[in-house]
């Protein structure tokens, strides 16, 4: 059974993501949290962006460090921040520092499990109304929903 991904603005600063996978929360979990899985699909397949490097300490106080190839060329980008909380098959929480103080976010990721498959919600709480309207404008919140069908994916083949 095929989902889609749900994207609903719940706020002035927050904007959420949520699919279900059809997968267990401690596989959907493993694959946010180990950077050799992770690089298999984090990056949506239409986006002109590819993942250079992945670097993840996950645990609170641990640091993330993506660096990304923009187009076909030579420019960078990198996302960075630091985990403040991890539970294990349930939740993490992480800043997107790359942007500065008046524009990080703070994303909560929660992982709800149910007959074998896993509510996945991404929620991203911007310090005000026009980091998030920036945020949206700019195109960065675009990918989450392909990113989750390429999470389904990768864990449904995983799991065969």
């Amino acid at each position: 059974m095929k989902t889609s991904s749900k994207v609903e603005r719940k706020s002035d600063r927050e904007l959420v993501v949520s699919r279900t996978i059809n997968g267990p929360a401690r596989l959907v979990f493993e694959a946010w949290t180990t950077p050799e899985l992770f690089a298999k699909w984090w990056v949506p397949k239409d986006a002109p962006i590819s993942l250079l490097s992945c670097e993840m300490d996950v645990r609170v106080g641990g640091k993330y460090r993506l660096v990304f190839r923009v187009g076909s060329g030579s420019q960078t980008h990198e996302a960075f921040g630091r985990y403040l909380e991890v539970t294990p098959s349930a939740r993490l929480v992480w800043t997107n520092d790359e942007d500065g103080p008046e524009l990080s976010a703070i994303t909560t990721v929660t992982f709800e499990e149910h007959d074998g498959k896993t509510l996945v919600t991404v929620s991203d709480l911007h310090p005000s109304k026009e980091a998030l309207d920036a945020a949206i404008a700019s195109g960065a919140t675009e990918g989450m929903p392909a990113q989750l069908g390429q999470l389904d994916e990768f864990i449904a083949a995983r799991a065969s």
